[in-house]
């Protein structure tokens, strides 16, 4: 269920600085948190002429948007008050009050000569200066952002009302032919109906009787016949009939509300106050009519292509028009829709990345025993993030947003598996040293420096070799790790080696040396026991002497001392 938007007061939207336009952060902040749809009404019109207290019976209060009697006008730049809908529970009410416009007639001279300029140049800006110049920012602005746009003039329909509706809904219709240029401002003027507003007129302590040529008229009526253009081709006609052939055109629903004076002049001041038994019965009727209307037939803000507006739609809108009223350009129908969207993309973007690192992060322990585990777990966070993206994207035209959130995906992935290869290092680094570490203490005492050294050495080195194998989680460097570990100890092998073959040779030379003396000795032993060697000149039948192996053998010689022969 959304969460409920409880502002107990208005707060100032856009605040009118000096003449130039600001949006308030700490309402834009309340807009983004609204995730429902918002049926946006806003109410314009002249100074002290009652909107403020239209706008508090809409929030269901007598007090909240400020209502003053004086001839200072109080409220300043567009107030804001988000209420829950009282009729459309999945909907929030937007209540847009608007800084009270100045004299109209120059309102409108400064407006017709804006609308003259920009169709010279076929570009939106603003009035030239001071007062018109701000009153024309508040009226399109509050028209742009409206899904119910409430015009409050005083007494009765006059031409100046027509003349100024007319022109500042033309400085509205003209953002569309900045981007089709071929466009005629009249006649292609309902292409854009579903994201026009809805037009409610309030007139305020009317006089006059509603009749026509001697018949009873509704109010509706009555502003239907204001709106009627007659017939005849001459100019004066024509001018007559323009701005209202453009209002019938820009608003396809219009309504229209009279209202009687609600007090006793002298009561005015204290209208905040006063109880409805104290005020006019018809005029608490009226009112009422009026609450009862707007609940029930205004619709949410909606986009080209029937796109509604929730909270945060409508801090991109207030976003966009201002800072294009600001830079000196109103941006087109079309431009708006298309840098509200490059916004809304944007943030789906960095939220659908957002996303994937949370995922990632809490699934991939790193490094990971295979790169196929870390691909899976990537493809599922990609899975997911693309679903955030299109769950919050506006618009993408061509996926082009959509393209840019996997081109930053796949970066994404190339990092990680950057990351995963260098944890899986440290990780084989780490093991190695710690599984190494007591092999090469003993190289460095000397131990294997021995004759048959570089057998214990391999055997060693084959043992440690599968400690290392068993450790679990060593990633996808682990042989690459190895063998270079391996490879680092190439000289110590070597070494130990030569080493090895060394002292294998020097005990070979040693051993025959033993064996020479042993033979000396043998001999030295058997001249001790009298055995004479045989000479050539012995007499016949003595035995000739033997050679040292024939005696070794006599001896019966093993390698100790010699033996007596047995018989």
């Amino acid at each position: 269920m959304a969460p409920v938007i409880h502002m107990p007061e208005p707060l100032c939207l856009v605040k009118n600085t000096n003449g130039r336009l600001v949006a308030n952060p700490k309402a834009l902040t309340i807009l983004s948190a609204i995730t429902q749809p918002v049926v946006v009404v806003a109410i314009v019109g002249l100074c002290r002429t009652g909107k403020s207290y239209l706008m508090n019976r809409l929030a269901g209060k007598s007090k909240g948007f400020s209502i003053r009697s004086t001839v200072q006008p109080h409220t300043k730049g567009i107030w804001m008050w988000c209420v829950p809908h009282p009729k459309k529970p999945d909907h929030t009410l937007v209540l847009l009050d608007t800084e009270g416009l100045g004299d109209v007639e120059k309102l409108n001279a400064g407006c017709q000569r804006e609308v003259a300029r920009l169709k010279a140049r076929s570009r939106c800006a603003q009035c030239e200066s001071g007062d018109k110049k701000n009153d024309t920012q508040i009226f399109v602005l509050a028209l742009l952002l409206s899904s119910t746009f409430v015009y409050n003039t005083m007494n009765k329909i006059d031409q100046r009302d027509i003349d100024l509706l007319h022109y500042v809904t033309e400085l509205s219709g003209l953002l569309r032919t900045v981007s089709s240029p071929d466009l005629d401002g009249i006649e292609d003027a309902a292409d854009f109906v579903s994201i026009c507003p809805d037009l409610v007129w309030t007139l305020r302590d009317f006089y006059l009787d509603l009749e026509a040529h001697g018949q009873l008229i509704t109010a509706d009526e009555y502003l239907e016949n204001s709106l009627r253009p007659k017939q005849g081709t001459d100019q004066g006609l024509q001018n007559f009939n323009l701005p209202r052939l453009c209002i019938q055109k820009f608003f396809t629903v219009k309504k229209c509300f009279i209202f009687y004076l609600p007090t006793l002049r002298k009561k005015l001041a204290q209208l905040e106050t006063l109880r409805d038994d104290d005020l006019d019965p018809e005029f608490v009727q009226q009112v009422a009519d009026f609450c009862s209307y707007i609940f029930s037939h205004s619709n949410a803000k909606t986009l080209l292509g029937g796109i509604k507006v929730n909270g945060s739609r409508l801090e991109s809108l207030v976003l966009t028009y201002v800072n294009a009223i600001s830079s000196g350009d109103l941006p087109c129908m079309e431009d708006a829709v298309l840098a509200l969207a490059e916004i809304k993309n944007l943030a789906a973007v960095q939220k659908a990345i957002a996303h994937y690192d949370q995922q990632m992060f809490q699934k991939v322990q790193l490094p990971t025993e295979t790169l196929q585990e870390l691909q899976d777990l990537h493809r599922a966070s990609e899975r997911e993030a693309i679903e955030v993206f299109m769950k919050n994207s506006f618009k993408d035209v061509d996926q082009g947003f959509q393209k840019k959130l996997e081109t930053l995906l796949e970066a994404r992935q190339d990092d990680f598996h950057k990351r995963n290869s260098e944890a899986s290092l440290d990780r084989c680094s780490a093991l190695l040293q710690d599984i190494f570490h007591p092999l090469e203490g003993d190289v460095k005492r000397g131990i294997y420096l021995t004759a048959g050294g570089h057998r214990l050495y391999v055997q060693k080195t084959e043992e440690l070799k599968a400690k290392y194998y068993q450790e679990p989680r060593k990633g996808i460097q682990a042989e690459e790790a190895l063998q270079k570990y391996l490879q680092s100890k190439e000289s110590v092998r070597d070494r130990i080696l030569q080493t090895d073959l060394a002292l294998i040779e020097r005990e070979k030379e040693m051993e025959a040396l033993t064996t020479c003396e042993r033979q000396r000795n043998i001999v030295a032993q058997v001249k001790d026991s009298g055995i004479r060697q045989p000479s050539c000149h012995s007499p016949v039948g003595v035995e000739a002497p033997r050679s040292i192996s024939e005696l070794q053998c006599d001896v019966g010689w093993t390698g100790g001392l010699p033996q007596e022969r047995s018989n």
